[in-house]
This record gives structure tokens, C-alpha cells and sequence, in this order.
């Protein structure tokens, strides 16, 4: 009880000492919303710094996508022998073919062959028939004839001037050779004074007038004969005209009938009866039977690499044949151009038409170089550049390099890859952007 007591004077005396000092009016009170507030402005500053430095690193092109080391190729640089060379997928297709073209349109009147057939040169195939050339032929056949009833009437009338032209000559060197011979009597009876100076001079002016005429008439011949020759000409020339004219409506005509070119197979004619085909539309080909070339479509990139007479390897049922480029099509289709293949020495006695065979193209000769694997990376780069592995592994580098040539196993390095370093080959086309791979394992 004392104890208590004394405990509770001790402790009432230390609290006035402390309320006389003032000390208990300043003594801090904790507030727990400032603690939270204080947390905020923090996170808030963190993550403000945070967006900064990526920003910064964006400017920079410093951005990086984080992925699994199972959802990309990884592949070595190496070193080795470059085979310059791009694998075709080439079709057989017949080496001679001859299409089948109407060169006149009109009514399909009769068939005779099927598609498939094996015919002969000269062999009918088609007959069409064509009002509108029967007409012409019809027409020109009249013009001709006309032409030639005007030619032969100009030659009867050229002939029949020609004879009145020689008569009037004849006549007046008829007249002439009498007064010659007249006036040689006269002038003797005229010496003896029995016929009178008037009379001899009136003849001797009748010789000179006849003489005269004759000259006149036979420049009149020459000047008839040569516009008449002219005109005979034109009129042969026209006439030559319209036979040719003729001759060419009864080939259009005759060309109705459709006949075989060559001796061969006919494909892809399916002409039927009462069928109407217009000028120029095809009607089918011919192919020469047992005799093929290949054909195949080759990348764009290519166009400018591959020439006439470079090399083909391809096998078929076990067996290495040889080829050689004979024909470029410069015609880009969905970024592709064709070239003919024909086969060097012995071919394939088994190849049927529309059978596809797998080849090479030789485009260079082969080197040694630095080589990575080809892959589906380079149709999203370009081969411009490429992601690079790191030393510890842990990430993908992207980096600019210079890559050369490319078959189907391999991509030639020209600068920028060592051999050793492991690169990633596979596509790129869910990160077209990023700079930086970050790989989990």
C-alpha cells in the first residue's frame, strides 16, 4: 500500500516536470494516411522513371520481345563448298506443237476427228461454213470477170484503131508514090510546053501536103499506140488485182475447212456441231507424238541469273539425265517467269505428258564460303540483316549483314557472320520490329 502510494506521487511529480518543460506539447503523433500517400508518390515517381527509360530506349530502337527457345531455329555459321545452284519442279511438255487457229470464223458444219487422235498431215479435222465470204468469193468472181470482158473490149478497140492507123498510112503513101510518078510525065510535058506551069505546080503541092499528112499520121500512130499501151496496161494490173483478190477469198473460203499441219496427236478439241467460232479462236493443237521438253516456273529473283544453255541435273526412276535451258519467257506471272528445257543426249523413253520432274539449275559455279542454313528468316529481312545469338545464349541480337547467293539447303555470307556464331533462321514475321530477343529456356 505504501509502495503504491509512493509510486503514484513519483509519477505524478515526473508529469508536471514534463508539462512545466513543454515537452509533452510537441511530442509526434504517427498518421497512417501520410504513410500511404508518401507510398503512392513514390510508385507513381518509379513508374514515371520506368516509362522514361524504356521511351528512351524505343528512341533508340532498343526494343526487345521475350520468347521460348522452342518456337525458333537456331543454326550455326559455317564454312564449306557453295553449290550454286535452285531446285525446279519441271512439267513434260510435247517439243513440237502446232496450235490450231480458225482463220476465218463461222458455223461448225461437220467433225471429223476426235480429240486424241492420232492424224496425218493434210487430214481433215473441221468444216465450217461462212455466208458472208461465200459472198465475197461470189463478188470477186463477178469483178474479175468483168474486169476481164473490159480488157478484152480495150484490146479489140486498140487492135481496131491500129489497123485504121496503118490503112490511112498505107493510103497516103499511095497517093504520094502516084503524084511522084505523075509529076515525072508532067514535067516532061511542062518542058515541052503541053501542060501549063500552074498545073505542075499544083501537083507538086499536093505531094508536099500528102507528105506531110503521112508524117502526121504516123506520130499520130506512135502517140495512139503508147497511151493505148498504158491504158492496156492498167487494165492488166487491175485485172491481176482482183484475181488476186479472188485468189485470196477462195482461200479464206477454202480455209473454212480445218486440216491438220503436221502429222500428230490432237489435244484440247471439243468443237461440236452447230458450234459458232469466231476469227482466230482456237480449236485445239497437234503435238508430235514421243517427243517432250520440260517446262517450269522459276521465282522472279532468279530472272536475271538464269540464261539460255545453263545446265539442268534431274533423275527419273533412279537414273541421272542432263538438260540445258533453250528458252526464257520474260513475262512475269504471279512472280514467276517460265523457261523451255530440252533434254542433252539420251531422255526418258517412259515420259507422258503433264509429268512433273524434280531438277537443279545450275546458275554458277561452286566456291567456298561462309554459309548459314536457308531459311524462312530471309523473306521477312531481305538478307539485309539477321538475329544473332549471344555468348550466354540468353539472347538474339539483330545485326546488319550482307548475304550473297542461295539454293535451297544454304545462303553464301559476305559480310557481317563468322563461322561459329549460332544465328536464328526461322521466320521473323511475329516480330518485325524488334531489335532484341530475349530467350527463356
Amino acid at each position: 500500500m505504501d509502495n503504491q502510494k509512493t509510486n503514484q506521487l513519483a509519477f505524478t511529480s515526473h508529469a508536471r516536470t514534463l508539462a512545466g518543460s513543454g515537452v509533452a506539447m510537441d511530442q509526434k503523433i504517427d498518421n497512417p494516411g501520410r504513410k500511404w500517400k508518401r507510398i503512392l508518390l513514390v510508385a507513381v515517381v518509379a513508374l514515371f522513371v520506368a516509362g522514361t527509360i524504356w521511351s528512351f530506349r524505343s528512341l533508340k530502337g532498343e526494343r526487345s520481345f521475350r520468347l521460348s527457345a522452342d518456337n525458333i531455329t537456331i543454326s550455326k555459321v559455317t564454312t564449306g563448298t557453295f553449290e550454286d545452284y535452285i531446285p525446279i519442279r519441271a512439267r513434260t511438255v510435247p517439243r513440237k506443237t502446232v496450235f490450231l487457229d480458225a482463220i476465218e470464223g463461222g458455223r461448225v458444219d461437220a467433225v471429223y476427228a476426235e480429240d486424241g487422235d492420232i492424224l496425218k498431215k493434210g487430214d481433215l479435222i473441221i468444216s465450217l461454213s461462212n455466208s458472208s465470204l461465200q459472198l465475197q468469193v461470189t463478188n470477186a468472181e463477178a469483178q474479175v470477170a468483168e474486169q476481164l470482158n473490159n480488157m478484152r473490149s480495150l484490146e479489140l478497140a486498140l487492135e481496131q484503131n491500129r489497123l485504121n492507123n496503118a490503112r490511112s498510112i498505107r493510103d497516103i503513101e499511095y497517093r504520094i508514090e502516084k503524084l511522084k510518078s505523075d509529076l515525072q510525065g508532067d514535067r516532061q510535058l511542062g518542058e515541052q510546053g503541053l501542060l501549063s506551069k500552074r498545073d505542075l505546080l499544083d501537083k507538086e503541092n499536093e505531094l508536099t501536103y500528102q507528105q506531110s499528112l503521112l508524117k502526121l499520121t504516123w506520130e499520130r500512130r506512135e502517140t495512139d499506140e503508147h497511151l493505148q499501151k498504158q491504158q492496156l496496161d492498167a487494165q492488166k494490173v487491175a485485172t491481176e488485182r482482183l484475181e488476186k483478190n479472188l485468189a485470196t477469198a477462195r482461200k479464206n473460203l477454202d480455209d473454212l475447212n480445218i486440216r491438220a499441219p503436221i502429222s500428230g496427236k490432237l489435244s484440247g478439241f471439243d468443237s461440236e456441231v452447230g458450234q459458232s467460232i469466231t476469227s482466230g479462236g482456237r480449236i485445239g493443237q497437234i503435238d508430235v507424238p514421243g517427243q517432250f521438253k520440260l517446262r517450269a516456273d522459276i521465282d522472279e529473283f532468279y530472272i536475271n541469273r538464269v540464261d539460255i544453255g545453263q545446265l539442268v541435273n534431274y533423275q527419273h526412276e533412279g537414273k541421272n539425265y542432263r538438260a540445258e535451258v533453250k528458252k526464257i519467257y520474260p513475262q512475269v506471272n504471279d512472280g514467276k517467269f517460265q523457261v523451255d528445257i530440252e533434254f542433252a543426249g539420251n531422255e526418258p523413253l517412259d515420259l507422258r505428258r503433264g509429268q512433273t520432274l524434280q531438277a537443279k539449275l545450275t546458275l554458277g559455279d561452286e566456291s567456298n564460303a561462309v554459309l548459314i542454313p536457308n531459311g524462312s528468316f530471309y523473306q521477312n529481312t531481305g538478307g539485309n540483316w539477321i538475329f544473332v545469338i549471344t555468348a550466354n545464349g540468353s539472347e538474339a541480337i539483330k545485326r546488319n549483314v550482307v548475304l550473297g547467293r542461295r539454293n535451297s539447303a544454304y545462303i553464301e555470307v559476305e559480310e557481317g557472320l563468322q563461322p561459329g556464331e549460332l544465328v536464328v533462321t526461322s521466320s521473323y514475321s511475329g516480330f518485325p520490329e524488334i531489335d532484341r530477343l530475349k530467350i527463356s529456356k
